[in-house]
């Protein structure tokens, strides 16, 4: 149990026995729990079932420098009281004294695919000439979220675009913070096949009382969004989508995958566009009754 000021929740990691004790998910539950913390726990539990108990180390350090309001929680088990920075902090604390006691981190660190496979283990720091970027508002009236998105981009040396990092300004629960730390690090894992899977296992998560109305990333038309994390996902799936990293379902597009991936069997190649007035692509295609530009994300004339 985690008791913070005003918060109250169970924190429960689930384990198999094949061979050595491996933990395979995570969960939050509680009517006082915060809000986006179960989806910062769904992230978590892949990480999990990755094995490599480095990237798992990465997250779990990361998470426990994420600010809040400081608290002291009693942890495990003999009920020690220790100061925390917040509630994911605190998460991420007694998730990761579970961990230790299942052995996780004993021994030598054995593969780690997913810390090789990062393009850059810090966030990328930009110099006086700052860095690209993407930027987006979103409202929630039914939660009373209003803030602004930003992602952060970088080139990479085959001239590609990538993002590299999430970050939120506005009026959001602080437990927000620990889901885009948390994405941020996916974000650099060079195959796109992860932060694909870890969006698509957002994108439709609900939340009681908490959908809306917005409009649908990449398209004039509205739609019901099952909750603020959810639209986030979407959002990011959209900017991967624009930049041609993923396609509109969150699966890396033909020749970007990796390491792995567990797309669906490759349909017919789609016919190329008309030359977009923005970029110069040959990827401007009607799309919903409008101009649509594959590559850069232009929106033209429309009826």
């Amino acid at each position: 149990m985690v008791e913070a000021p005003g918060n109250r929740f169970a924190v429960f990691v689930g384990h198999v026995e094949n061979g050595v004790r491996q933990p395979f998910e995570v969960w939050v539950n509680g009517e006082q729990t915060p809000r986006g913390l179960a989806a910062l726990a769904k992230n978590l539990s892949m990480d999990m079932r990755a094995q490599d108990r480095a990237w798992l180390r990465l997250k779990l350090e990361s998470l426990e420098k994420t600010p809040g309001a400081p608290f002291s929680v009693a942890m495990p088990p003999d009920g020690r009281t220790v100061p925390v920075a917040g509630t994911v902090s605190a998460f991420a604390k007694v998730v990761q004294y579970r961990c230790a006691a299942l052995g996780v981190f004993d021994g030598e660190e054995g593969e780690t695919p997913l810390v090789d496979a990062m393009f850059s283990r810090k966030e990328p720091k930009s110099g006086v000439d700052g860095t690209l970027s993407w930027t987006v508002d979103i409202l929630n009236p039914t939660t009373g979220d209003d803030f602004a998105m930003f992602v952060k981009e970088c080139l990479l040396p085959d001239g590609s675009k990538r993002p590299f990092s999430v970050w939120l300004s506005g009026a959001y629960p602080q437990e927000f913070n620990g889901l885009t730390k948390s994405l941020s690090l996916d974000m650099r894992v060079i195959d796109p096949a992860w932060v694909g899977k870890k969006l698509r296992g957002l994108k439709d998560l609900p939340e009681a009382q908490g959908d809306f109305f917005a409009r649908v990333p990449g398209s004039e038309k509205q739609a019901v969004q099952p909750s603020t994390i959810a639209y986030v996902a979407r959002l990011l799936i959209h900017r991967y989508e624009m930049l041609g990293v993923l396609d509109r379902d969150g699966y890396p597009t033909a020749g970007s995958a990796v390491l792995w991936t567990d797309a669906p069997a490759p349909g017919p190649v789609p016919a190329l566009g008309r030359a977009c007035p923005e970029c110069g692509h040959p990827t401007l295609i009607r799309r919903d009754g409008c101009d649509f530009c594959t590559s850069c994300g232009y929106i033209g004339a429309c009826g």
